[in-house]
């Protein structure tokens, strides 16, 4: 690199690090703009990087090489990402991985020869209902097919530039029928309205009253999440959404960043003003950031407006502003310490607990998180009423939930229905009567065979993020199976012994019994495996990693066990 060049560079990331706040949180952020504009972080940027900032160069290095998005090496021009989890798979993502590799003349962790292109694999894209999805840069292509191909590589070809995402940011994502959505019929400036007119006890107990728990799948009731914060002595809070929903089968969050994006800034608005925060930060996973542009178009909208920034909606001294954050692909920063430790520009990898976020959360302040549905509910609650809320579902779990519904049924999208819902209602509603099991919850779900199909989706029997996978009779389960184990072991952070070294071992068992090769003597012993890592794995990522494996053997044993192997 010429002299110049490395001063133009320095200049660069001195820009970028001033203009995401000049301390260790800077800098995930800034090595996505390295990422974004050179296609790869070298040593010299992370030397740089690491003196302007104070901290280790190591340090660096450690975060550029635990998140996918970011990497050491030169890659090609445009970066064609293909997902290879369950609902793409079910979608012949293996024919259109197949001529991916044919027209580029490379296989899949390879560059061609030229530089244009990198071929790599993706852990879900959020795109379940509308597979085979591919991501080039940042520009996501549905129903993608062999025939396709041909004409997005060739469209890639006409693009010109060093490194080009930004160029193709254009979306081909079909939109979702939201027209039997209650978000559809709400003014969250009511709701917002209302709040303002609120002392924050008064709202906690609105929320508290209406039962709302949290819809990114733990369940944990918001009101007392956000009562914990609000009781903390500190003049720093912050509220965090939780925008990255990495979890196989799941989408019904892209909807509403799609359709519904007010009403989830009038949540965290609200929730702001019930806890006494003045920073807002939304984590929006990497393979959403062609929604990004959107996304901040809409909240220079809203400052316009008068509903962030200094006295929000016009009451004195009630300041509120709210930032975009971008995760750089790892499905562990679903876990809201791990997302919080990405946040500060660490490795997300989970904390120890306690203290909880509550209390020690974003830079050591009182921190709530919650997902982006989870914030969409609460202004509804506040223009329709608690009472509304809580009449619908069941006791334990009230209101209404939105699913990703995706697999073998006549009807994929995202569909609302009341918590408390049973299997077999939902699958007559979106057409998957003949089904002979449904993972509840995605990767980390349940398996549910047909024998169980009345039990209810709510937090007191099958609680889910809302992703609900069908499969039909002619699916083959152990297939499935090993479909969740990979991606496990690629998605485990590694942190804990029991999820790194467990995760390894089931999918090692999983390919013994494709083989034929599994005495019931280690069947047994995988699933004691497995139920240990559910106790002892450090998170509830890792503590769910198990659940499909058991599930699946639990209930299809005489369809997984003695097979034949095929000699070639």
């Amino acid at each position: 690199m010429l002299v110049s060049e490395r001063e133009q560079l320095r200049d660069n990331l001195e820009t970028w690090i001033k203009q995401y706040g000049s301390n260790r949180s800077a800098l995930i952020p800034v090595l996505e703009e390295v990422q974004r504009k050179y296609g790869h972080i070298s040593e010299y940027v992370m030397q740089v990087v690491a003196d302007i900032l104070d901290i280790h160069p190591v340090e660096v290095d450690s975060v550029v090489s635990f998140y996918s998005f970011l990497g050491h090496k030169p890659k090609g021009r445009f970066i064609v990402r293909l997902c290879r989890t369950i609902s793409c798979e079910m979608q012949a993502k293996a024919r259109v991985a197949q001529q991916l590799e044919n027209d580029l003349g490379i296989r899949f962790g390879e560059t061609t020869a030229n530089g244009n292109f990198t071929l790599e694999w993706a852990n879900c894209l959020g795109m379940c209902d509308q597979g085979p999805a591919l991501l080039v840069n940042e520009r996501i292509y549905t129903h993608v097919t062999p025939e396709t191909v041909h004409d997005i590589l060739e469209e890639c070809r006409s693009t010109f530039g060093v490194y080009a995402p930004t160029s193709q940011t254009v979306m081909d994502v079909q939109s979702t029928d939201t027209s039997k959505m209650t978000f559809i019929g709400v003014d969250g400036r009511i709701g917002l309205d209302r709040a303002m007119e609120m002392e924050s006890k008064a709202i906690i107990e609105a929320i508290e009253d209406s039962g709302l728990k949290g819809r990114g799948g733990a369940g944990f009731p918001t009101s007392l999440k956000w009562k914990l914060a609000a009781e903390v002595d500190d003049e720093q809070k912050y509220v965090v959404c939780n925008a990255d929903e990495g979890e196989p089968g799941t989408f019904k969050d892209r909807v509403i960043l799609t359709d519904f994006p007010d009403l989830m800034f009038e949540g965290m608005t609200v929730a702001s003003r019930a806890i006494g925060a003045s920073k807002g930060i939304i984590y929006l996973r990497g393979e959403y950031t062609y929604l990004r542009a959107r996304l901040e178009d809409k909240l220079e909208e809203r400052r316009r407006n008068g509903l962030l920034g200094s006295n929000v909606a016009g009451v004195q001294g009630f300041d509120f502003d709210i930032e975009i954050r971008m995760g750089a692909r790892a499905y562990v920063c679903g876990e809201e310490t791990a997302l919080i430790e990405s946040l500060e520009g660490q490795r997300g990898e989970p904390r120890n607990r306690p203290p909880f976020p509550v209390n020690t959360g974003f830079m050591g302040h009182p921190t709530i998180v919650n997902n982006v549905e989870t914030f969409a509910w609460v202004p509804c609650i506040l223009v329709k009423g608690a009472d509304w809320f809580r009449k619908i579902g069941t006791e334990t779990s009230t209101g209404l939930k939105l699913f990703s519904v995706s697999g073998d049924c006549r009807e994929q999208g995202v569909f609302e229905f009341p918590l408390g819902i049973s299997i077999r209602e939902l699958l007559e509603k979106v057409g998957g009567e003949d089904a002979k099991a449904v993972q509840v919850g995605g990767a980390a779900g349940h398996c549910i065979p047909a024998s169980e199909f009345d039990r209810a989706i709510a937090f007191e029997d099958l609680a889910t993020g809302g992703s609900i996978i069908v499969f039909g009779p002619e699916r083959d389960m152990l297939e499935v199976a090993q479909n969740f184990m990979e991606f496990f072991n690629d998605e485990s952070c590694g942190q804990c012994t029991p999820c790194r070294e467990g995760n390894i071992r089931l999918l090692e068992g999983v390919e013994m019994l494709g083989a034929g090769q599994c005495s019931m003597k280690y069947l047994r012993e995988l699933c004691n495996l497995g139920e240990t890592m559910q106790m002892a794995c450090k998170c509830g990522l890792g503590q769910s990693s198990p659940n499909a494996f058991l599930s699946i053997i639990e209930h299809f044993k005489d369809e997984i066990m003695g097979r034949v192997s095929v000699a070639c």
